[in-house]
């Protein structure tokens, strides 16, 4: 049958105490042909659920969320993330440690959610799922610098990450037109395999007709989107081509098949394990 419809969710990492407005999260959800079904953003963990319920498709779902949804380790970076540095470096792309001492862990009650829900939580070391309510954790930066339709030979992009050559006052100038380069490549999607469309939605198009703002708050808003419009296609790209384009970062650890702490990313050959350096 094969999987239908791929989401994508920029999940906010922290959950907010009782008089803290939660924070937006990122959604998108694209199908095999690269249309936006739908895509904006949620607030707190039961609005996410309620979206995911209502996008997904019963039986035939793949979701990739950036959060990280399998914590096992005390202290210290989990190993997938380790590898994120490890194999991503050259590019300027690592990862934040996260651990069981770490207080911004909602991807780990989202996953519980979605396993009472019905949904499957899939490591990668078995390769792409083929059917079911599946959900993976994926890392945008990864895509955007392991993805060659994306042209990121060199280093990361500076939608996110002030680099130490820019001066903060200079920042939100940078950081915007920089942003606008990115969505410029990510519309060339349009013709990859799989593609992406982002002028099939409305909302999604506002990434195209509109510049990026330098307001810290309307900027995060429109990198939530885009983070999760890269997760949704990721998801697609794992399904479509495997591990013939992506790498499972983490897959060495001995646990149980389909439970191990992992990040599904894409990959260029000098990136995966044993690749030339």
């Amino acid at each position: 049958m094969g999987i239908e419809r791929f989401i994508g969710v920029d999940l906010v990492w922290a959950l907010g105490g009782a008089r803290t407005k939660p924070t937006e999260t990122g959604v998108a959800a694209i199908d095999g042909r690269g249309v936006v079904i739908d895509c904006g953003w949620t607030f707190g963990l039961e609005e996410t659920m309620s979206w995911l319920a209502k996008t997904a498709v019963g039986g035939s779902t793949l979701a990739f969320v950036d959060a990280p949804l399998v914590v096992d380790n005390p202290a210290g970076q989990r190993r997938c993330e380790r590898e994120v540095g490890q194999r991503y470096g050259r590019w300027k792309v690592s990862a934040n440690s996260t651990n069981q001492s770490s207080p911004r862990r909602a991807g780990v009650l989202l996953r519980a959610l979605l396993q009472e829900a019905g949904w499957v939580y899939d490591d990668g070391r078995d390769g792409p799922p083929t059917g079911g309510m599946v959900v993976s954790e994926g890392y945008p930066y990864t895509t955007l610098v392991g993805s060659s339709e994306l042209d990121y030979d060199q280093e990361r992009p500076t939608y996110k990450r002030r680099p130490a050559r820019v001066s903060t006052a200079q920042w939100r100038a940078v950081r915007s037109e920089e942003c606008d380069k990115m969505i410029a490549r990510m519309a060339g999607l349009a013709t990859a395999d799989p593609p992406l469309l982002l002028a099939s939605h409305a909302v999604s198009r506002r990434l195209l007709d509109e510049l990026s703002p330098q307001l810290a708050a309307d900027y995060k808003h429109r990198e939530d989107l885009i983070d999760a419009l890269l997760c949704a296609w990721t998801a697609a790209l794992w399904s479509r081509h495997g591990l013939a384009r992506c790498q499972v970062l983490g897959a060495d650890s001995l646990v149980p098949l389909g439970s191990a702490s992992t990040i599904i990313a894409p990959a260029r050959p000098e990136q995966m394990r044993g690749g030339a350096s």
